[in-house]
């Protein structure tokens, strides 16, 4: 007998965050092979009267196919993946593996053609053409990583990704409101001081409708204003490698200095594109259930306390010129037991290590959203 949480995630996605519509056409694309979940999303979208289509991927298969892939093999991959993408209402992708490292050796300059090639078709087809959402499915490797018995978290994923979004949704009004009044941000804390200008750019509120888990409001950084240092305190798998102490100096809004447990390699991916060495995106994570880093950024990103600050790409609703083969969320956590800090808006303190201070904006602390 199916797990009755699996059936209520799967409603969510279909109902809430894709909000499937009769006739429409939903992708369903699964790394990891989830049985369970893909069956409940496809009953799920038969009852709201769409055509369900699925897509099978495996981690294994794909360092194999990347491996050894080419520049036209690539491009061709592109064509294929935008002519099933151009065809469909919504996307849902329930992405997991065994292995976060599974793309280590997978050469860097494969990585970076593929991004450039067919990781277009998520930034110029699924964002801006599609109702979609992306999501992880619990497994023993994310259980290790989250330093948890497999079945506490389990327990824990379904407290995450089923939490009440609408009244998240709801409670961001306020702060995509103070953003949109603020010019300066300054953000403070252990090796950090940095400041940049969000006038003007597009407030987003994330709650349920893109990601499972959710819970963030993001905007971008105008692309010249970001000026000083920010040190990340989570670490940050990307391309295979899991990235740690990383320090960033801005002038101008360039990065024109990296530091991490691999300064050579992280300053490889910053010298992707012109871009990589840009901002293009900075994000507040409030979900009251994620409160320690697990390698996996969808979860990461939604900490309570938090902010991301990602090198690379804009998103199209939030642009800010910035363009990039790249767009790599990392996460400093600004909670008490993380060392604390500070984020003003125009020079007023509206969070403390972590904790919301203003009256309008206490709906966001975790005891509210619970």
């Amino acid at each position: 007998m199916r797990d009755p949480r699996i059936d209520k995630l799967a409603d969510l996605l279909v109902n809430y965050s894709v909000k499937l519509e009769k006739n429409e056409k939903l992708l369903i694309e699964n790394t990891g092979l989830q049985q369970e979940l893909v069956s409940a999303i496809i009953e799920k979208a038969y009852e709201a009267g769409g055509h369900p289509f699925v897509e099978l991927k495996d981690p294994k298969v794909m360092r194999s196919l990347l491996k050894g892939a080419n520049e036209e093999q690539l491009k061709a991959w592109e064509k294929y993946e935008s002519t099933v993408m151009e065809d469909m209402d919504a996307y849902i992708a329930i992405r997991s593996g065994d292995n976060i490292n599974e793309l280590s050796d997978v050469p860097s300059e494969n990585n970076k053609l593929f991004g450039q090639t067919v990781g277009r078709v998520h930034r110029n087809i699924r964002v801006p053409k599609t109702k979609w959402c992306v999501l992880r499915y619990p497994n023993a490797s994310m259980a290790q990583l989250a330093s948890m018995s497999t079945e506490a978290f389990e327990d824990f994923y379904f407290d995450v990704c089923t939490l009440d979004y609408a009244k998240m949704d709801k409670a961001m009004d306020a702060l995509v409101k103070k953003m949109e009044q603020t010019d300066e941000v300054h953000i403070k804390g252990p090796g950090t001081d940095l400041k940049f200008s969000v006038k003007d750019i597009p407030k987003i509120k994330c709650a349920g409708q893109m990601n499972i888990p959710d819970g963030e409001v993001y905007t971008a950084p105008v692309k010249d204003s970001v000026n000083g240092t920010l040190t990340y305190n989570t670490p940050s798998p990307y391309q295979g490698f899991t990235f740690e102490n990383v320090q960033l100096t801005f002038e101008n809004g360039k990065i024109v200095d990296a530091k991490a447990n691999d300064t050579e390699r992280i300053n490889e991916v910053f010298n992707s594109d012109e871009g990589a060495r840009y901002i293009g995106e900075f994000a507040i994570g409030i979900n009251p259930y994620i409160l320690h880093p697990m390698k996996d950024i969808l979860f990461d990103e939604k900490i309570d306390g938090s902010f991301h600050f990602t090198p690379g790409q804009a998103y199209d609703n939030a642009y800010n010129g910035n363009d990039s083969s790249i767009h790599w969320d990392m996460v400093c956590i600004q909670r008490e037991d993380y060392g604390g800090g500070e984020m003003y808006f125009d020079g007023e303190l509206v969070r403390k290590d972590g904790r919301f201070v203003l009256p309008e904006l206490e709906v966001l602390n975790p005891d509210q959203l619970k």
